[in-house]
């Protein structure tokens, strides 16, 4: 029996050739974005599935990366990639510490708080950001939740977030409902 294809998960986008001698820009969606070119086991998206590439070089450049193609070697190839997305292997992620969660995990999670003694669900996360002091996570309404409000909380553990529970696909907050 064959195993299954793994998960990909799409860590960048090819923008563009830089240069003449076959590099690539890159828009990394890794955070901090160098950690592209850490990975190795690289794909390139295209429509038939997935196929490996070979990055034989990579730096930081302005606000973003450029990378090099092994075997590419002038720009009228590496045009050819330009709007490619790059992916990986969902298991060459590294493994993270417990209590330690990768955005997509917290994603999708059903938000809850105390209301006095009554546990109330404030919606679920839509997405997270990055405000420089901590990050945010976007609550919007779901069935269930005790309103349609979208809702900005600080993703402070052990403090604003009390508990994540992946396996429950929970998260409860120390958090307030605004009343009218």
């Amino acid at each position: 029996m064959a195993g299954s294809a793994p998960t990909m998960l799409e860590i960048g986008r090819i923008t563009g050739p830089y240069g003449i001698n076959g590099w690539l820009k890159i828009h990394s969606y890794t955070e901090p974005m160098e950690n592209f070119l850490s990975y190795g086991q690289w794909h390139l998206k295209r429509r038939g599935g997935f196929e490996p590439i070979e990055f034989d070089g990579g730096k930081r450049h302005g606000k973003g990366l450029v990378a090099h193609v092994k075997g590419v070697d002038d720009r009228t190839l590496a045009e050819s990639f330009r709007g490619l997305t790059v992916a990986i292997p969902e298991d060459a992620l590294p493994q993270l510490a417990d209590g330690d969660f990768y955005w997509r995990d917290l994603e999708g999670l059903k938000v809850h708080c105390r209301n006095g003694e009554e546990q109330v669900l404030l919606g679920e996360v839509d997405y997270l950001i990055e405000t420089g002091a901590n990050d945010v996570l976007v609550v919007k309404s779901c069935a269930g939740s005790v309103d349609q409000a979208e809702r900005l909380i600080p993703y402070l553990p052990g403090d604003t977030v009390t508990r994540v529970d992946l396996e429950a696909g929970l998260i409860e907050v120390d958090w307030f409902i605004e009343e009218d």
